[in-house]
């Protein structure tokens, strides 16, 4: 297997390398005071909203997280702020052979903003900046998504349509701190049919009040183990609410949720589709498993049990991420990475999942 040019459908830019004077430099005068800005005190420089300290700006030499980054392990100088550099970036993908990446910021991950009105402001700040400044370095080849307001589906509906006519790719929606299952928000997605742009659900925090990341300890890794799972109750409500089927228009991105549980779920969707279509107040015309089909799309990063789960879902519903630069990406090594959990596939499955489903999705030129 050759190496190719490989998109990655899911990386990110977290709040710790967001530019400092991102929202103080793009914030309507009266919101100014209120949004997000770092304060440097005795220690280290934290970003500080309304009064809540969000977290950390930068990266300090020789920290913990610093340390185990993708980057380090590539030898690479990262001070916090080299993955928002977008000519650092894109030397970082060539010396990975990424051609194009989509990328996913620290709004809502990191960066919850419950004030309607701040969150609107700050959220299309992001929106504008993503595009303007990052973006528009390498068009065809960076894919900083826009947020979408999450406290009410007016908001979300009027950036949608504002960022799609300024050409952004696609848009994000925090599916936990709505309810999906409301008919209210099928504005939004009649909204993302007539736009065109995929919506993604991306991986928050954990299911458990007793478990968080805690860098170089063993809470780490058993938080990163349950993260992919969680999106699992966000695809039973689109599909039996009647959300996906009402809008076949619609594209859904599971983001970052991995492969290897959904051949089992979509089989149980299906399972209790049979068993209860005719005992409840609704149900879709079609299986449960025919849905994610025809509209959701999966994205995962290395799994080596992939290969085998794929061919349950189907190559076009699949997506492959490199993660960059968090510390389970597969950069520098990810042409290697798919050779060794990907080069048992059919030589057209793998290029959907590392490059041609990506391009369509989000408009991009196939690059071979």
């Amino acid at each position: 297997m050759d190496a190719m040019s490989i998109y990655s459908c899911d990386d990110h830019l977290d709040l710790r390398s967001v530019p400092p004077e991102l929202w103080q430099s793009r914030l309507p005068r009266n919101l100014v005071e209120r949004g997000p800005r770092v304060v440097t005190g005795e220690g280290d420089p934290m970003w500080v909203c309304n009064d809540r300290v969000l977290g950390r700006s930068g990266l300090p030499q020789g920290d913990k997280l610093q340390v185990l980054s993708a980057l380090s392990r590539a030898g690479l100088e990262d001070d916090g702020f080299r993955v928002s550099n977008p000519k650092l970036r894109l030397e970082d993908m060539d010396l990975d052979g990424v051609w194009a990446s989509v990328i996913y910021g620290p709004i809502p991950l990191t960066l919850s903003i419950p004030e309607p009105d701040l969150q609107t402001a700050c959220y299309a700040a992001w929106n504008d900046w993503a595009f303007e400044e990052f973006n528009s370095r390498a068009p065809d080849r960076l894919c900083a998504l826009p947020f979408l307001p999450s406290h009410s589906p007016e908001a979300a509906v009027t950036e949608l349509e504002r960022v799609a006519g300024m050409g952004h790719r696609g848009a994000i929606i925090d599916v936990f701190d709505i309810d999906a299952g409301d008919p209210a928000w099928d504005r939004l997605w009649g909204a993302a049919e007539q736009t065109g742009l995929p919506l993604s659900f991306h991986i928050k925090e954990g299911a458990s009040p007793r478990l968080s990341y805690q860098v170089g300890k063993w809470q780490s890794a058993a938080f990163a183990t349950l993260l992919p799972l969680q999106l699992d109750e966000a695809l039973a409500i689109m599909v039996f609410s009647g959300a996906l089927e009402r809008h076949p228009g619609l594209t859904l991105v599971l983001a970052e949720s991995g492969v290897g549980w959904l051949p089992y779920f979509l089989s149980r969707m299906d399972m209790e589709w049979e068993n209860l279509r005719d005992k409840i107040d609704y149900a879709p015309s079609m299986a449960p498993s025919e849905l994610f089909k025809r509209q959701v799309i999966a994205t995962f990063e290395e799994e080596v049990l992939a290969y085998q789960y794929i061919p349950h879902l189907g190559a076009d519903s699949c997506m492959w991420a490199s993660d960059f630069p968090h510390t389970d990406s597969t950069f520098p090594e990810s042409q290697r990475c798919i050779k060794e959990t990907l080069g048992m596939l059919p030589d057209e499955d793998r290029r959907k999942i590392t490059a041609l489903n990506c391009a369509k999705l989000y408009g991009f030129d196939y690059v071979g």
